[in-house]
């Protein structure tokens, strides 16, 4: 019997490529999807398709990030940032869009792109599984994948109007690859004053690399034009609960003691959030 795939994910499956022989197209085939030589991958009962084969990457998000990551974005203070991510992509691509969100994590920036699209098509890539099983009911017209944005990516040449890329890793030839010649990159990072209050109170937290804009241009450039860069900068009050999420959603949660988070007055009660959202279009 054909299995059933989720709606969204049966409709990415002409975006998707057998990430084995890297040719064939995929279909579904007995509770997985199988490319017509045979290569066969499971479909994960939380509804993303599991197309990472070999070694696993180790980088994905674990259970407690996602957790501490899903109450942190669920009080609206990313909002913002999801807002210009959205903006950017309405301002440049047809409502009718097929949008790829490379590292998408629980699939909050996704579906605020997909909010200003009423008729695209989102498809995220990730490697952790938990936060795939967020990813995969983020929005209804967007289904998840597993993968690892260091490989080529699962996906057919050309297939994507936007990709989005939000406090993620990077692959730019694959980026360049999977756009239409017509497509928009969308790219938020976090500049030298994000959360800077709370860095100054935890050292062990990990550090934004000042040379990070020009080592993005370099990698960016042969393959992309930057054509709008919109700022996004503004202070928030941090409650004590979501200062201790917004330390553990991150990879500062393998750095920062119990014994940091416990100082009494330790943590402070705002913050600065400051971002880069730029566009950039293929050479």
């Amino acid at each position: 019997m054909p299995m059933s795939l989720p709606p969204a994910l049966e409709l990415s499956l002409g975006l998707l490529r057998c990430p084995t022989c890297r040719t064939r197209r995929l279909h579904p085939h007995d509770r997985a999807l199988r490319c017509r030589v045979g290569h066969t991958f499971d479909m994960a009962r939380h509804g993303y398709a599991g197309l990472l084969t070999g070694t696993r990457a180790t980088s994905g998000d674990d259970a407690p990030m996602v957790q501490a990551r899903e109450r942190f974005l669920s009080t609206g203070t990313y909002a913002p940032i999801r807002e210009a991510a959205a903006r950017l992509a309405a301002e440049a691509v047809s409502e009718r869009a097929t949008v790829v969100d490379v590292g998408c994590g629980t699939g909050y920036y996704l579906a605020g792109v997909l909010d200003q699209l009423p008729g695209a098509l989102g498809l995220g890539l990730d490697t952790s599984v938990r936060a795939l099983r967020s990813a995969a009911r983020a929005h209804v017209r967007a289904a998840a994948v597993a993968w690892d944005v260091f490989r080529p990516f699962p996906l057919v040449d050309g297939v994507a109007d936007v990709v989005l890329n939000v406090f993620a890793p990077r692959n730019p030839a694959e980026f360049h690859r999977v756009l239409r010649p017509t497509g928009l990159l969308i790219v938020v990072r976090p500049t030298a004053l994000h959360l800077a209050e709370l860095r100054g109170r935890l050292p062990a937290m990990v550090t934004i690399d000042p040379a990070k804009e020009q080592r993005l241009h370099t990698a960016l450039d042969p393959y992309f034009k930057a054509t709008v860069t919109r700022p996004v900068k503004y202070p928030t009050p941090l409650s004590r609960p979501d200062a201790l999420d917004l330390v553990a959603m991150t990879p500062s949660a393998h750095h920062v003691s119990r014994a940091d988070l416990n100082g009494e007055g330790l943590l402070p009660d705002q913050v600065t959030v400051s971002v880069l959202a730029t566009a950039y279009e293929p050479r």
